[in-house]
């Protein structure tokens, strides 16, 4: 006659546990494979940069990861070597009608754009984060940018010119017209190494939100069709008194 043997209950338990954990956790590779087979056969959403939950932006807001801010996408690839990985997007301002045109000044330290309708221009210091109005009016100005001697270049929808400010304050005009016509209103402009500056002069400034409507027959500059002409880039090269550019 032989004794029964003598089984550990703790042990039992815990094979059978450790079958039911494997059922589970079969059940849940099965139903995993089946959601990403629908997942897969769904149509494809594009690259998002809304977060979930929604991020506050202001200085207020939680830190992102130290690699690289989760809403900065590139949709061409090679712009990931322009974006710096461990900066944060951070909100400077709120409370404008039309926020353009930021051009940042090595020199004074300063992010300067423009406030279109409300006919301002606006400048963030660097050191304090301060934010102020740093010239009205402004012609309803838009596209500023800075030349390489550091000197500020602003267009104006107003005006329908192109101008730059020197050291001294003074405003020197780059172009105003084209082929004897008034411009339709510079947008964007950029200085060349060569001396000239380039712009672009589309036609939407030609209204009361974002400078001045223009009359019918009006002295901008117009095709043979009579509507205004859409340059996608002018080149004006200038001079001051003294010889330099």
């Amino acid at each position: 006659m032989q004794k029964p043997e003598q089984r550990d209950p703790e042990a039992a338990i815990s094979r059978r546990t450790l079958v039911h954990g494997l059922a589970i956790c079969a059940g849940a590779t099965v139903a995993g494979a089946g959601a990403a087979l629908a997942q897969q056969a769904g149509p494809v959403a594009p690259p998002s940069t809304i977060t979930n939950p929604p991020r506050d932006f202001s200085p207020r807001g939680a830190p992102t990861t130290y690699f690289w801010d989760p809403d900065i996408i590139a949709v061409d690839p090679s712009f990931n070597d322009l974006a710096q990985p461990n900066t944060a997007i951070k909100r400077l301002h709120t409370g404008l009608l039309w926020a353009e045109g930021p051009a940042w000044s090595a020199q004074g330290r300063y992010l300067l754009w423009s406030d279109i309708p409300n006919n301002r221009q606006m400048r963030y210091s660097e050191d304090d984060g301060h934010v102020s109005v740093f010239r009205t009016p402004s012609n309803n100005s838009n596209g500023n940018s800075f030349d390489f001697q550091g000197r500020q270049l602003s267009c104006e929808h107003l005006t329908r010119r192109v101008v730059r400010y020197e050291h001294d304050g003074t405003a020197t005009v780059l172009a105003d017209n084209f082929g004897g016509k008034k411009l339709n209103s510079p947008n964007d402009v950029v200085a060349h190494p060569d001396g000239s500056y380039w712009f672009t002069d589309p036609p939407y400034g030609g209204q009361l939100y974002e400078g001045e409507p223009d009359v019918a027959g009006g002295p901008s500059a117009r095709t043979k069709s009579g509507g205004p002409e859409n340059r996608t880039c002018c080149r004006c090269c200038c001079q001051t008194a003294d010889g330099t550019l």
